[in-house]
């Protein structure tokens, strides 16, 4: 059995499952953020009061993961299927994930550092 240490999960299950909840949990914040916007005259004031709130910042973070998470597995996925050249596959995960931490940790430094 080959193990590969490039994918998230343990295996195709695991990772089926993972994006899964990832994009439920997205998708709950999404609407989340929606229902702020239209059931609020939105200002700077609000705004910044919507997210000094501790459930904000959590939520906030809990989906920065998740996007990390469902990103890394779907680009995983279509490097694997798609780019045959394993030196340049690698770079380019190797890529993806530099990006993937930097949008994560600015978002914490953002949201937790302000």
């Amino acid at each position: 059995m080959v193990k590969n240490v490039s994918s998230f999960g343990r295996n195709g299950v695991h990772d089926f499952l993972l994006i899964r909840v990832t994009a439920i949990l997205m998708t709950l914040y999404t609407i989340y953020l929606v229902s702020f916007c239209a059931f609020t005259d939105i200002s700077y004031v609000s705004w910044t009061q919507f997210f000094a709130g501790t459930f904000t910042k959590a939520f906030t973070m809990v989906t920065l993961t998740c996007i990390l998470i469902h990103a890394w597995i779907g680009l995983w996925q279509v490097l694997t299927d798609y780019i045959k050249c394993t030196k340049l596959r690698g770079g380019l995960q190797v890529g993806v994930v530099a990006l993937l931490l930097g949008y994560f940790f600015s978002g914490l430094f953002i949201l937790w550092g302000a």
